[in-house]
């Protein structure tokens, strides 16, 4: 069988089972070893407690708006408006308020060591969990901590600091704005008493006696001339609030320009746009953590995101040049009204004395001065009320109370991590142990790396049948044994002579040798057993016979084979001991009286059996297997590697012996299953043979 022939095999869910099986002290050891140590190692590790509380998170809206209603609901969704305050809320200036008020830094000190406040932060921060409920705009803020108390303090403070924090920085924004408009107002006033004070000086310089509205002469060309002062001055407040917007939208950046346009336009479609390519810019950012980029939806999503951008860059476009156009036409209307204030100014000059034209220009100077006064005093009064109008950013929802449960560390939880840690250990190593492994577990193995047929499978702690008896569970084995010779492949030859060999010492194939002869002195065959081991000689203990004289004696011709040869308490079964190894073995094992006495025993015995040395490392066994009629190879179960056992084997093949197979020799059948079932079947149903009474035809 080449090599590549024996790696391709098809491992059965049976197969892993046996290993798990045969290996199972050691499955057992690391899983009790684990799981004994997750147990101590969560007994010893200390008990934290955790307390949650619930807030909502609003935008910076007042709760009723008298001046803008609509601003009440809100100004759309805003992806990452949550996510900020994710941050915010565990940001530096948030915690370190939290550490102020609750004194944690002077809590947390060690005994002579002085705690720093960015210790103190790092150590609050490792103890908070922020989350989002789905779909809510509710965040839910847990604090763990060994002490319970402690825990619930610092979920409801941080909620408070948050909560304040909000309220603060809007009103201190709101408060800036307001002394900014107070600022301007006060320039205002000053610029409007001014003008009063010329008014009035020019008035006493000349003599200019200021008539009711309807009353002289001149009264309706002076109301016509009031009428178009005051088309003229709305005209050019128009023009100028038309060209500053123009002039800013003209210096903005695309950039800045694509923040502020919703605010300086007011153009509902443009903040469509912007809101549509923020959700796409949500999206493309959720499909690039699952898929790349030239992903399908991907792609789709990206030209989505840059069609509104093209969309978003020809509206912007569109406002600058409707803005452009509403200042033209502004300016338009206020250079036609500053025309016809010209001709009705040259008429009423050529009607009036020269000394009102400076009167007029004080007056006219002093209206739009005071008009800009009164729209800053209203202003400053609406943001006023606004300021005192209260606000909800944040609202408590659920406030954290002291938990009596601790969350950590979870015995059941660390338990069963254990088992299965334990038991995921434990196997890779029973099957890291079974890779290491490379001796004969199963008969396939034997038909695999052997290319021999298995005769037989002997079990774990048989002795000699001589002191078992011919009645024992194990001598079946040994007659399926002697039943299978008796058809193996080398020609089913029953007679003759056979060597019981195996590669190592310790396998067990001086009790195999016996017991083969035992069975088959018992089918009634005239059996010789020859202890061919000269050095480590069993078989007279097994007997309980003399060792002085035999096989070694023989071979010296010291004395003739009939004298060595000992009967048994076995009826048909004879013993040649292997006798006492002179000083010097040399030419004890001669080939040529090895094969002389062979013959002459098969003619005397219908079956001879060779016990003979290990077959690696000791030159006799090849030499008695060379004149044997077949050889039967004893492979110990999980002993040696495979190597030893195929390098034994290659040594038949060279000899060129015959090989009636394999016993595979002293199997845990407790360890693996598929022993278990075979022996107990043959075992059970033999003694059933005997119990059950014989049936009458």
């Amino acid at each position: 069988m080449s090599e590549e022939q024996k790696k391709e095999t098809t491992l059965h869910f049976l197969d892993y089972w046996r290993v798990i099986r045969s290996r199972k002290e050691i499955v057992l050891a690391v899983l009790l070893l684990v799981v004994i140590t997750g147990t101590a190692y969560t007994f010893t590790l200390p008990k934290i407690y955790a307390s949650q509380s619930r807030i909502e998170v609003n935008r910076d809206n007042v709760d009723i708006d008298p001046f803008n209603p609509s601003s009440q609901f809100g100004g759309g969704y805003d992806p990452y408006f949550l996510r900020t305050q994710f941050e915010i809320i565990q940001s530096k200036p948030i915690l370190y308020e939290v550490i102020n008020r609750l004194n944690l830094q002077e809590a947390w000190e060690r005994k002579g060591e002085n705690l720093t406040k960015e210790h103190a932060y790092k150590i609050l921060r490792s103890s908070l969990t922020v989350g989002q409920a789905r779909d809510t705009s509710l965040v839910s803020i847990m604090a763990k901590r060994k002490d319970p108390n402690e825990a619930m303090r610092i979920a409801n403070e941080l909620a408070d600091v948050y909560r304040d924090a909000r309220l603060d920085l809007k009103h201190k924004e709101m408060t800036r704005a307001l002394d900014a408009l107070r600022r301007e107002l006060e320039k205002q006033q000053k610029l409007v008493n001014a003008a009063e004070q010329k008014v009035e000086t020019i008035r006493e310089d000349l003599d200019i006696t200021v008539l009711s509205e309807g009353v002289g002469a001149g009264s309706v060309e002076k109301l016509r001339l009031q009428q178009l002062e005051g088309d003229r001055i709305a005209s050019r407040v128009q023009m100028l609030v038309e060209k500053a917007r123009y002039e800013q939208l003209e210096a903005m950046s695309d950039e800045d320009l694509l923040t502020a346009s919703s605010y300086l336009a007011g153009d509902a479609f443009v903040a469509s746009i912007r809101t549509e390519i923020k959700n796409q810019d949500v999206l493309l950012s959720t499909l690039l953590q699952s898929y790349g980029k030239n992903h399908p939806e991907v792609k789709q999503t990206q030209a989505a995101l840059d069609d509104l951008l093209k969309k978003l860059a020809k509206a912007l476009d569109g406002i600058k040049m409707g803005t452009r156009a509403q200042y033209v036409v502004a300016k338009a209307k206020f250079d036609a009204l500053e025309e016809e204030l010209r001709g009705v100014q040259t008429s009423e000059r050529a009607s009036q004395r020269e000394k009102f034209l400076p009167f007029n220009r004080a007056r006219q100077e002093l209206e739009i001065q005071r008009s800009i006064m009164n729209a800053l005093q209203a202003r400053l009064a609406q943001e006023g009320i606004t300021l005192k109008i209260p606000r909800t950013p944040v609202e408590i929802i659920d406030a954290a109370e002291e938990s009596t449960r601790p969350v950590s560390p979870n015995l059941m939880l660390n338990v069963l991590l254990s088992i299965f840690v334990g038991l995921g250990s434990g196997v890779g190593l029973a099957y890291f142990i079974e890779y290491l492994d490379t001796s004969i577990k199963t008969a396939d193995d034997v038909e695999r790396w052997i290319n021999l047929p298995v005769l037989g499978l002997i079990p774990q702690n048989v002795r000699p049948l001589i002191e078992e008896g011919p009645d024992s569970d194990h001598a079946e084995g040994y007659r399926v044994v002697r039943t299978n010779m008796s058809f193996a492949e080398s020609g089913g030859a029953t007679k003759g002579a056979f060597a019981v060999v195996a590669g190592g010492a310790g396998e067990g194939k001086s009790t195999t040798a016996f017991n083969i002869a035992y069975v088959c002195a018992q089918q009634g065959e005239k059996v010789l057993l020859v202890d061919a081991d000269v050095r480590r000689p069993v078989q007279h203990t097994i007997l309980g016979v003399s060792n002085r004289f035999g096989l070694t004696n023989v071979l010296l011709r010291d004395v003739p084979v009939e004298e060595t040869i000992k009967t048994t308490s076995v009826p048909g079964l004879h013993f040649l001991p292997s006798g006492r190894l002179p000083r010097t073995s040399l030419g004890v094992m001669d080939p040529k009286r090895i094969g002389e006495l062979v013959a002459s025993l098969k003619q005397k015995y219908d079956i001879v059996i060779f016990d003979t040395p290990p077959l690696v490392g000791i030159s006799d066994s090849s030499v008695i297997a060379k004149e044997m009629d077949g050889v039967v190879l004893v492979v110990q179960y999980r002993k040696y590697p495979r190597d030893m056992i195929m390098r034994a084997k290659q040594t038949l093949d060279t000899l060129g012996v015959p090989q009636v197979g394999v016993v595979l020799n002293n199997i845990n059948i407790m360890r693996d299953d598929y022993y278990y079932y075979y022996h107990s079947y043959y075992s059970n149903y033999y003694h059933s043979g005997e119990s059950s009474p014989e049936k009458t035809s």
